[in-house]
């Protein structure tokens, strides 16, 4: 019995060696990526409030780059109002306004890249075109419903549960839609996840839990919306567009990010 105890006592101790240490890295990871995580969303001198924050975005390459979700950005800015696309880097009250312009943007895969003024900020690495396997840790850090719980950056990790197509072929010609008759032309694979993103998490990066690289973009409205359109009672998975699009809208638009 006094055997079996010391034998239970050390295997428990073991399981801690090997977790704490991989906690430990964890925590570093996230820390090394905070400062690359930017609030997306339009910035109006003449009104209040100012600062109207829509989405999440990460830096990537020289540290001038940005990239979110497309449906992150207004449809317009009204010039009467002198309203400008804002990137808002730091924390709660800390955070400050970075002007941004819209370098590129991708109705298929809806990403989008900005370009902000100013000094460079720390940038995120990307992965490669290779999918990642399912099973796969990651986790993702962004802004879940900032515009009520303001710029305080959130970390959320799961595993990616599955690769599945963009599209989700329905039982009735009635039920297609325009946008998803769209997408059939051009149909993808994302990836869908156990961890639940809110909305404003939407563009965050989702990465790598060990080495913090960029493996997709979560996307929590506008698969989610093609996926699931006759599920009277959306389930509420979270989706991610896998970094090899983001890597090919920047080789089609011939883009020097810098790195």
């Amino acid at each position: 019995m006094i055997i079996l105890k010391k034998i239970a006592i050390a295997f428990a101790l073991s399981l801690f060696v090997i977790i704490a240490p991989a906690n430990a890295d964890f925590v570093d990871i996230v820390a090394k990526i905070k400062p690359s995580v930017v609030g997306i969303g339009i910035h109006t001198p003449t009104s209040q409030p100012k600062n109207v924050l829509r989405g999440t975005g990460f830096v990537i390459g020289n540290g001038h780059y940005v990239v979110t979700n497309a449906h992150v950005l207004p449809d317009e800015l009204k010039p009467d109002l002198l309203q400008k696309m804002a990137v808002f880097i730091g924390s709660g009250k800390r955070a400050k306004v970075r002007k941004a312009e819209i370098v590129v943007t991708s109705k298929l895969y809806d990403l989008a890249i900005l370009k902000i003024s100013g000094a460079a900020l720390p940038a995120m690495t990307l992965a490669g075109d290779n999918y990642q396997h399912d099973g796969s840790y990651i986790a993702f850090t962004g802004f879940p419903i900032g515009s009520v719980l303001g710029l305080y950056p959130v970390t959320h990790r799961g595993i990616i549960a599955g690769t599945t197509p963009s599209i989700v072929p329905v039982p009735s010609a009635k039920q297609m839609t325009i946008k998803m008759l769209k997408r059939m032309r051009n149909p993808y694979l994302v990836y869908q996840l156990d961890a639940t993103a809110y909305p404003g998490n939407s563009g965050s990066a989702m990465y790598d839990m060990k080495s913090g690289d960029v493996v997709g973009i979560i996307n929590k409205v506008f698969v989610q919306s093609t996926k699931e359109a006759v599920i009277s009672k959306p389930s509420g998975i979270t989706y991610a567009i896998p970094v090899k699009y983001l890597h090919q809208i920047i080789r089609e638009n011939k883009l020097k990010i810098g790195t």
